[in-house]
C-alpha cells in the first residue's frame, strides 16, 4: 500500500510539475510571409525543449554548398587547336521570352506587339539548338574589340582576332530589356530572376492559374545557361550574353527604380531592400559569364532628346543600375534610334558625351551584324540581328545562316497574321 502510494503521489507530482511548464494565455502569433507556416501547437501538450546532451539539437545548420566553378577564358588567345579568325562576328538579340503563349497571345491590346518582339520559350530553345548545330560558338561582345594606343598616342579601339577551335564561327548574344517590367507579367513571362535551391540561376513567376512556380526552363537566361551545360563546347570561353538594361522599373525582376513623382520613407527602404535582393543575383550571373550593358536609364530615344535630357538619364542610370552591375562600356540604342542622326557618318555632341561616360561599344539594330570602327572617336557602331516574330514571318531567307524560321516559328500558338513564306 505504501508502494501504491508513494507512486501516486510521484505521478501527481509530474504532472503538476508539466502544468506549470505549460505556456499561458494565447500563443504569440507568427508572420507566414517569406517563410513556411509554423506548425500548430497544442497548449496542453507542449513539443519538449531539446536537452543540451541531445547532439541534433547541438548541430549547426549546414553551410549551403560551394557553386559549382565556373571557367572564364579570353578568346584573344592563341591555343593549340585554335585557329584565329578575322571574319564576321555574327550578332542576335532577343528580349524576354514568352514562357505561356496563351496569356500572351491572349487577343488584348498587348498580343500583337509580343507577337512583332519575341519569341516562345519553344522558340527560343529550338533557336540555340540549330546555332550550335551550324557551328557557332559564344564569345563575350566585350572580347571582340579593345582600346589602345594608336600612332599618334590616341586612344582608339581595334578589333581583335579571336582564336576558335577548328571549324567554329563566332556568335554575340545579348537580350534587351531584362527587367521584367510590369506589362511582362501580365503577358505569360517570368517575373523576376532568383537563385534555386541547386545555387543556380532561376526565374520565378505564376503560371496560368496563378501558381508560383520556379523554373531553369521559362526563361531566356538559365535556359542558355542549361544549355550550355548540356553542350560545354557552345560556350568553350565561358561567354554567356550580355543583358542590356534600363532602369525606370529596376532590374532582373527587382524594382531598384527611384520615383520623384510619390515617394517616402517607406518606398525608399524597400528599394534599398530590393537592391540588396539582386546583388547576388548579379554576382551570379557575372560568375557564370553573364556581362552588362546599358540600354539607357529610361528606355530613350537618343536620337531626339535634347543633350540636357541624356545627360541626366545617363547619370541616373550610373546611379541606379551601374551602382549594381559595375563599369560597362557596351550601351545598346533603344528602339534602335542612332545618336545624332547618323553615328557612323556624324559624331555629334550625344555621341561624343555618350563616348566620355565610358561607352566604347554602340549597338543598334539592323538587317546585318555590321560593325565600323570609328577614325574619329574611341568608339566601335554595330548593329544586331533580331530573332522575333516579325522577323520570323518575314525574313526567312536572312536567318538561313542561323536557322530557318519554318522548323522554328510555332504557327499553332502565336496570332493567325501574314506570313511570307509557306
Amino acid at each position: 500500500m505504501r508502494q501504491f502510494t508513494s507512486l501516486l503521489l510521484t505521478l501527481l507530482l509530474i504532472f503538476s510539475l508539466a502544468a506549470c511548464a505549460a505556456p499561458s494565455g494565447d500563443p504569440p502569433s507568427s508572420s507566414t510571409e517569406g517563410s513556411a507556416a509554423a506548425p500548430s501547437e497544442d497548449p496542453e501538450n507542449p513539443a519538449p525543449e531539446p536537452r543540451e546532451e541531445d547532439p541534433a539539437a547541438q548541430e549547426p545548420e549546414e553551410p549551403a554548398a560551394p557553386p559549382e566553378p565556373y571557367e572564364i577564358s579570353d578568346p584573344t588567345e592563341e591555343k593549340e587547336g585554335y585557329v584565329p579568325w578575322n571574319g564576321v562576328v555574327e550578332h542576335l538579340f532577343f528580349h524576354p521570352v514568352i514562357a505561356y503563349p496563351e496569356l500572351a497571345f491572349d487577343g488584348d491590346a498587348q498580343a500583337n506587339g509580343l507577337d512583332d518582339f519575341m519569341v516562345t520559350v519553344d522558340e527560343y530553345n529550338k533557336i540555340l539548338q540549330s546555332c550550335y548545330d551550324k557551328g557557332y560558338v559564344l564569345v563575350d561582345i566585350a572580347d571582340v574589340w579593345s582600346e589602345t594606343a594608336g600612332e599618334d598616342g590616341q586612344p582608339q579601339m581595334v578589333r581583335n582576332t579571336l582564336y576558335l577551335p577548328e571549324g567554329k564561327k563566332p556568335l554575340i548574344l545579348s537580350y534587351d530589356d531584362t527587367n521584367y517590367y510590369p506589362y511582362m507579367l501580365e503577358n505569360g513571362l517570368a517575373y523576376k530572376l532568383i537563385i534555386g535551391e541547386d545555387g543556380k540561376i532561376a526565374s520565378w513567376g505564376l503560371d496560368p492559374k496563378g501558381e508560383e512556380v520556379v523554373s531553369r526552363d521559362l526563361d531566356a537566361i538559365p535556359i542558355l545557361d542549361k544549355f550550355v551545360e548540356e553542350h560545354p563546347d557552345f560556350s568553350p570561353f565561358g561567354a554567356k550574353g550580355c543583358l542590356s538594361l534600363t532602369g525606370y522599373e529596376g532590374i532582373l525582376g527587382y524594382r531598384t527604380q527611384t520615383d520623384t513623382k510619390d515617394w517616402d520613407e517607406a518606398r525608399e527602404a524597400n528599394r534599398q531592400k530590393e537592391r540588396e535582393a539582386v546583388k547576388p543575383i548579379v554576382e551570379e550571373l557575372r560568375r557564370t559569364g553573364w556581362t552588362f550593358g546599358s540600354h539607357t536609364w529610361g528606355h530613350i530615344r537618343l536620337g531626339t532628346l535634347s543633350l540636357d535630357t541624356i545627360k541626366a538619364d545617363t547619370q541616373r542610370w550610373y546611379d541606379e543600375v551601374g551602382s549594381l552591375v559595375g563599369e560597362t562600356t557596351i550601351l545598346f540604342y533603344p528602339h534602335g534610334e542612332r545618336p545624332d542622326g547618323n553615328d557612323w557618318k556624324n559624331t555629334g555632341p550625344v555621341f561624343r558625351y555618350l563616348q566620355s561616360k565610358g561607352f566604347r561599344v554602340f549597338a543598334s539594330v539592323g538587317i546585318e551584324s555590321f560593325s565600323f570602327i570609328k577614325k574619329d572617336i574611341c568608339a566601335v557602331i554595330c548593329d544586331r540581328l533580331h530573332p522575333d516574330g516579325t522577323t520570323l514571318r518575314h525574313s526567312r531567307d536572312r536567318y538561313l545562316q542561323f536557322y530557318d524560321a519554318k522548323d522554328i516559328m510555332d504557327v499553332d500558338v502565336r496570332p493567325q497574321r501574314e506570313i511570307d513564306w509557306s
